[in-house]
């Protein structure tokens, strides 16, 4: 059986060793997919956040005036902005003859189309047509300080003036419109000026005499007196910035609000319309600026909101009128690359379960109000798309798993052929070392050259064999040392017990003092005798517990101990404690040692009872040097001792543990502390009740 449960043990490492790779193993395949899992779990929980994110970005942007322009100019693109086609404005009408109004309504709309050098345009109509038939024309441009064209001259090309011809189909309206100060010239540096464009139907030659000026052309211009920072410095004829904003009467428009009850807005042909605005510098110059100058940059389109999309979404936008919608646009999220995956990580994921998404397909739908109708946004993402980036992300990292594993296999193979095998046969061949130990035929011999080496395993072998043999040339040794002092020991009580039975004899009185100091001394040696050595002795003797009366021992003790300067205090009435007579007087003689080796000269030593709850409490205190705080317990072990000389003078470290010894045998405890100039043994023995 014995045989049995060694070999299980032998092999029980190698089961545990496999079962901790496997387990490894495992766990790293577990920790994979579980990662797998709470990935995919929020990839998806973030999509769906992601998403509802995108359509209230998308929505906010629509119903800023920006994106109600884009709204209401579905189709208008950059090719639209260089024909100066108009757009169809959220607002019913422009305040054009109020700076602030018109550059606010503009630039909220964002329907301005940059152009180099501090130019841009917007050409539009409002989305109320009881607003009148008009075009609005608003922009910037950069030029030196406007000059003005005087009423009464009969050549307008000596002033700054605006050429505006708007054409629709085979119709052309074509005006020229001189800028005429409304106000006072600016007299300072810094100081702004304002006036108005004077619209004439533009005639072949340059002679305006007679002409009429057009009553529903209004024009307005607004000039910064700040110079900007260009090259030409800040001289008097610095370019500064303008900023103007025209009223157009087309006869189409006008026509198309006034021939209906409910007219058709905005136009049905309004995509025939083109535009063009020059402004041109006094004399026969270049136009300052012109609509139709390359660079433009065009303001925001429905096509921007595909730039919010991710890939696999969708955007559609229909316009609502009654029951019937009206597709507007159509927009899909880019296009990315496909990633290499690996088809079955891709089939894992797919199985992976997820608790918060009900259907992949996720649809999410809004509506925006416009004066010009409502439109019914619809929002459509795949979640699983989710699974593709997710599977292409664990293709690349299923590397550094496989790479783990097989560094798992490695280890395991090493430790295996290299360590667990060897270790079995060193097993085998020291199974019945502790059998051989208990034999009475002491250490059998064993064999381990086959299995010296150089490596860990090798030095084991190796230094295994010189342990055991000078394992069994000790256990040869202890056991002759042993039995020789076992002898001595039997000859020593024998010739101790000898003289002591004969000195009782001859003091045979209990009252005689001499009596109790043999009896003592004979109690010594029982308890020594035969021994296998002082520690066990004492642990292992037998005591004999009576009533005795503390506070008597203890004057007894005072009286007969020898030691100058003993005093003791608390003796005057009878404390019964349950002890052995000789026992505690061994106790107090070797404390008294102590006390008497450790005091300061001339200084007393003192015994002091008390009774405390039942629990008569002895003090034996002396001045002197304190005790270590680490030593405070450790004196009381055998052998322990603070004087390196201690052995040559006799003190083995033996009496504290024998008065701690007895003590305990006793029922009772001894301790030691420092007091505020010595030290102090503290000695408690359980009170016993007084007599009836």
């Amino acid at each position: 059986m014995n045989r049995l449960l060694a070999w299980l043990a032998s092999f029980r490492l190698r089961v545990l060793l496999r079962t901790s790779f496997l387990f490894l193993a495992f766990v790293v395949l577990a920790m994979t997919v579980t990662v797998l899992q709470e990935e995919k779990q929020r990839s998806y929980d973030s999509y769906r956040a992601g998403l509802e994110k995108t359509k209230e970005q998308i929505v906010a942007r629509l119903h800023h005036p920006a994106g109600q322009l884009a709204l209401l100019n579905p189709r208008w693109d950059a090719g639209s902005a260089a024909q100066g086609r108009p757009l169809v404005l959220p607002f019913s009408g422009i305040d054009f003859d109020d700076q602030n109004k018109a550059r606010n309504a503009f630039e909220m709309a964002n329907c301005l189309i940059q152009y180099p050098d501090q130019g841009s345009l917007c050409v539009a109509i409002g989305n109320n047509p009881w607003a009148g038939g008009y075009l609005y024309l608003a922009g910037t441009f950069a030029s030196g300080p406007l000059v003005p064209h005087q009423i009464g001259d009969e050549f307008l090309d000596g002033a700054h003036r605006l050429r505006v011809s708007v054409q629709v189909r085979d119709q052309r309206w074509q005006w020229i419109a001189p800028f005429e100060l409304t106000g006072a010239p600016a007299t300072a540096a810094g100081e702004g000026v304002r006036g108005r464009f004077t619209g004439y139907v533009e005639l072949p030659g340059r002679d305006y005499t007679g002409a009429r000026t057009q009553r529903e052309f209004r024009g307005w211009v607004w000039q910064s007196g700040r110079c900007l920072k260009t090259a030409a410095g800040e001289g008097e004829d610095c370019p500064r910035k303008s900023f103007f904003s025209l009223r157009l009467p087309v006869e189409t428009l006008r026509a198309a609000v006034l021939g209906s009850r409910n007219p058709a807005w905005p136009p049905a042909d309004l995509d025939q319309y083109r535009v063009q605005l020059e402004v041109l510098p006094p004399g026969e110059g270049a136009p300052v600026f012109s609509n139709a100058q390359p660079g433009k940059a065009p303001p925001f389109a429905l096509d921007a909101l595909a730039r919010l999309l991710a890939p696999g979404e969708t955007l559609s936008i229909r316009r609502v009128a009654g029951e019937q919608e009206t597709p507007v646009a159509q927009l899909a999220g880019r296009e990315e690359d496909e990633e290499l995956s690996s088809p079955l990580l891709t089939r894992l994921i797919l199985r992976l379960p997820v608790d918060t998404l009900e259907t992949p397909l996720v649809e999410l739908e809004d509506e925006i109000v416009t004066p010009l109708g409502s439109y019914r946004l619809q929002l459509r993402g795949d979640a699983r798309s989710v699974n593709k980036r997710l599977a292409a992300v664990a293709t690349r990292l299923s590397w550094f798993i496989g790479a783990m594993l097989g560094a798992i296999a490695v280890a395991w193979l090493v430790i295996e052929a290299g360590l667990i095998r060897r270790i079995a046969r060193l097993t085998r061949r020291t199974r019945g070392l502790s059998r051989s130990m208990q034999a009475e035929g002491g250490l059998e011999r064993y064999e381990f050259a086959d299995l010296r080496g150089r490596d860990e395993l090798g030095l084991l072998a190796s230094g295994l064999d010189d342990l055991l043999r000078r394992v069994r040339e000790d256990a040869g040794r202890e056991r002759i040392r042993a039995a020789q002092e076992k002898d001595m020991w039997h000859a020593v009580g024998h010739e101790i017990m000898s003289p002591l039975q004969s000195l009782l004899a001859l003091h045979g009185d209990a009252a005689d003092p001499s009596h109790r100091y043999i009896s003592r001394m004979q109690q010594a040696v029982r308890v020594l005798y035969g021994s296998a050595s002082p520690s066990e002795a004492f642990a292992g003797s037998q005591l004999e517990i009576a009533a005795v009366d503390l506070a008597g021992f203890i004057g007894h003790v005072a009286e007969n101990a020898g030691v100058e300067g003993l005093g003791c205090s608390g003796v005057g009435q009878p404390v019964l404690v349950r002890a052995d007579e000789f026992a505690l007087e061994d106790v107090f003689a070797h404390l008294l040692r102590n006390a008497e080796r450790y005091r300061e000269p001339g200084t007393p030593i003192l015994i002091t009872l008390a009774v405390e709850a039942e629990l008569a409490r002895v003090t034996v205190s002396n001045q002197g040097p304190a005790i270590p705080a680490e030593m405070l317990e450790r004196i009381f072990e055998y052998g322990v001792s603070d004087q390196a000389e201690a052995g040559a003078a006799g003190n083995r470290g033996q009496g504290l543990f024998v008065a701690r010894t007895y003590m305990a045998k006793m029922g009772g405890t001894i301790s030691a502390r420092n007091s505020g100039d010595g030290v102090a043994f503290v000695l408690t023995l359980p009170c016993l009740p007084p007599a009836p």
